[in-house]
């Protein structure tokens, strides 16, 4: 009887090279890069400071970062920044849910047909050229000021990595490991678990993270949409009222939970990439 280990052990020369090493932990190598990653916003914030309190600018237009923390702490401590920031995860979570689905359903079809890809290929490129603020008017006239249009200009953004990540990864899937799979006549679900999903899941993770991080862009766009509370309305309301902190800190909001959220998604999907052999971090250094 074909077991994985046995697919695995003829296609892994074609998927993953003669390396064979054993990977290494690796542990001390993600804490130095944590550090090394805060160096240069910390830096360029406690310059700036510097230069405020040394009288180089006022501080007026780009607040440095001790006004910017304190118009944090006064939002955190009426409530507002959590209030803001849950709708605005909400939303792209909810987004992200539905682009990455649809994202996922069309790229799989138009990578595994090229009759589907000939098909639908070339609209779905046309529609991903539209700026995503083309789309505002439109969706308010469809779906209403409320939340189904803010959560459908998300899930467009979201789509269109997803898709064509996906769609690239399944068409470029290497031809030596289907031939593996077709010398233990697999059957076409077999295939796809044992061969096709593990070949395109380290791209589609990448596609995830982009979409993701698109996400993240257009519900800017979707929070000025009308919107009574998100991160985007503290973007608005500070360019209204004339408060460059709160702009600021809105945008500063955004980085760090934007990051997090990239970091959650690349800690899930990191048990199913373990079979990878590739260069550890601080290999090549």
């Amino acid at each position: 009887m074909t077991t994985d280990a046995d697919i695995l052990r003829i296609a892994a020369p074609a998927q993953a090279g003669v390396s064979g090493r054993p990977r290494r932990a690796g542990t001390r190598w993600r804490w130095r890069g944590v550090a090394l990653g805060l160096v240069v916003p910390v830096v360029a914030a406690a310059g700036w400071e510097l230069c405020v309190r040394a009288g180089l600018s006022d501080g007026r237009l780009v607040p440095p970062p001790s006004r910017i923390a304190e118009t944090f702490w006064d939002l955190a401590a009426t409530g507002e920044l959590a209030r803001h920031a849950a709708a605005t995860v909400l939303r792209v979570a909810a987004g992200f849910g539905l682009g990455a689905l649809a994202g996922t359903v069309m790229g799989a079809l138009a990578g595994y047909s090229a009759l589907t890809r000939a098909l639908v290929d070339p609209t779905l490129q046309a529609l991903r050229a539209i700026p995503s603020i083309a789309w505002v008017p439109l969706f308010i006239l469809w779906l209403g000021i409320f939340e189904a249009s803010k959560v459908a200009l998300i899930a467009v953004g979201v789509f269109f990595p997803v898709y064509l990540g996906v769609m690239a990864a399944i068409a470029s899937v290497d031809r030596k490991i289907v031939e593996v799979g077709r010398i233990f006549r697999l059957s076409g679900p077999a295939m796809v678990r044992r061969i096709l999903l593990p070949a395109v899941l380290p791209a589609y993770v990448v596609s995830l993270r982009a979409g993701l991080g698109l996400g993240w862009m257009f519900v800017v766009a979707a929070e000025f949409m009308g919107a009574g509370e998100g991160l985007g309305y503290l973007l608005v309301d500070g360019q209204q009222l004339g408060k460059p902190a709160q702009i600021v800190a809105a945008i500063v909001a955004f980085a760090i939970i934007g990051k997090t959220t990239d970091w959650i998604l690349v800690a899930a999907t990191a048990p199913f990439l373990r079979w990878e052999d590739v260069v550890a971090q601080g290999e090549t250094g």
